[in-house]
């Protein structure tokens, strides 16, 4: 049998070739849907609207230092007539007037306005640290909601299968006539439960994948798949101190507090440098018939009135803000690493209490029941009880991971460390 020009064999051949082409492709197409924490982060920094808004207030301040390094221009006047003698000794003709007026800056004065300016660049930037810093930290928790919904999800829909099999299994012993027709009434509103309990734990799992693609952006594509586990180890955080020590150093509102800081105290500079006396050049060229006269000085403007006190009180007062500022926001993030630390310390220890002993207690627990009332020991009603206990000890042993998991999460926010996904 020949098919369009091929034998049988060569026909095989082709079609092995054809798949083995299109296996990496379909591998690859397979795998562009499944994310990472770091795929998910990469993709926020890239697309998220509100850090491209960060980024372009940090240009603007950028081009604010560009304006404070600004020479002032020159103002010129020209002026242009004609003059006319109502006597024979003035001359008539065309008349002309050029004149130019220089501001002059001090040294300090043109200092001052320039560490303003860097000054609001570093306020700019920190602010953008902050927010792409508090937008991974989201994404973070938003990953690790998603994981442990999508965990209790896949337990449910166990719990779902199995509430039929003991229903199917109940009905086979009523039908029989070992056991109550109540037995089934109860299997069958525990499979009911279940299916219940289980459409409910798919339902908030798709609602915290929508959630956390908002927070990624449109980039990141509607059937997307996330890689890891919340049953994954999690890695040990640093000693506290050397975190503590990393969170005040630099953690990003303490770095907008610290650049709010130098802001108001260049403003400080600029206002009693601009209450100084002010210089400009000045110089003139008149023109009339027969006759030129050109002219050159300084001008000076004294603070004679207007020492602008109200300006710089304001400006002192801004720098007493902020110092108060910052050293009660050192005081509340030295609060919340704490807290952090003890929350972390609590969960861990949660963690190993369940997977050390109660998981195992629970699940002994249910083959026993099981095995009591296969064999008539036991009724219905031990072992759905047994069920129910294993069930819930597995769905709170996931939320103490979520929780130690986020309790890091938190850490690694205040201490400006990253978990390795």
């Amino acid at each position: 049998m020949k098919i369009f020009g091929f034998g049988s064999k060569g026909c095989l051949s082709l079609i092995l070739l054809s798949t083995a082409l299109a296996a990496p492709l379909a591998v690859r197409a397979a795998d562009r849907s499944v994310y990472t924490l770091t795929d998910l982060i990469g993709l926020a920094q890239r697309s998220n609207p509100a850090l491209a808004s960060m980024r372009a207030r940090v240009a603007g301040a950028q081009a604010a230092l560009l304006t404070a390094q600004a020479y002032p221009n020159p103002d010129i006047d020209v002026l242009a007539g004609r003059q006319s003698g109502s006597t024979p000794a003035v001359a008539t003709g065309s008349s002309g007037n050029l004149g130019f007026l220089q501001p002059l800056e001090r040294p300090s004065l043109r200092q001052s306005r320039r560490d303003l300016a860097v000054a609001g660049i570093d306020l700019s930037e920190a602010a953008a640290g902050s927010s792409e810093r508090d937008l991974i930290a989201a994404i973070k928790l938003r990953y690790l909601d998603v994981l442990r919904l999508r965990a209790a999800a896949r337990l449910a829909q166990d719990d779902r299968q199995t509430a039929e099999q003991i229903r199917a299994r109940v009905a086979v012993r009523v039908s029989t006539g070992e056991s109550a027709r109540f037995e089934l009434i109860r299997a069958e509103t525990e499979r009911l439960n279940a299916q219940r309990a289980a459409q409910t734990a798919a339902l908030s799992a798709d609602r915290a994948r929508i959630e956390l693609r908002r927070l990624v952006g449109a980039e990141l594509p509607a059937d997307f798949e996330l890689a890891g586990s919340i049953e994954d180890a999690s890695p040990a955080p640093r000693p506290l101190e050397a975190m503590r020590r990393d969170m005040l150093e630099r953690h990003p509102e303490l770095q907008i507090a610290r650049a709010e800081l130098r802001s108001a105290e260049a403003k400080v500079a600029l206002e009693r440098e601009r209450a100084k006396p002010a210089f400009a050049l000045r110089g003139g060229l008149d023109r009339v018939p027969q006759t030129l006269d050109a002219r050159l000085g300084l001008v000076m403007t004294v603070p004679i009135f207007d020492r602008r006190e109200g300006p710089i009180a304001e400006a002192l007062a801004d720098v007493d803000r902020s110092r108060f500022a910052l050293t009660s926001l050192e005081q509340t993030l030295n609060q919340l690493l704490d807290s952090a630390w003890q929350q972390y310390q609590i969960a861990l220890s949660q963690v190993n209490a369940y997977e050390s002993g109660i998981l195992r207690e629970a699940e002994s627990a249910l083959k026993v029941a099981e095995a009591s009332y296969r064999f008539g020991e036991r009724g219905i009603l031990d072992y759905l009880d047994a069920q129910r206990t294993f069930r819930m000890v597995r769905n709170e042993l996931n939320t103490t991971r979520h929780d130690l998991r986020a309790a890091l999460a938190e850490l690694e926010r205040l201490s400006l460390t990253s978990e390795q996904p």
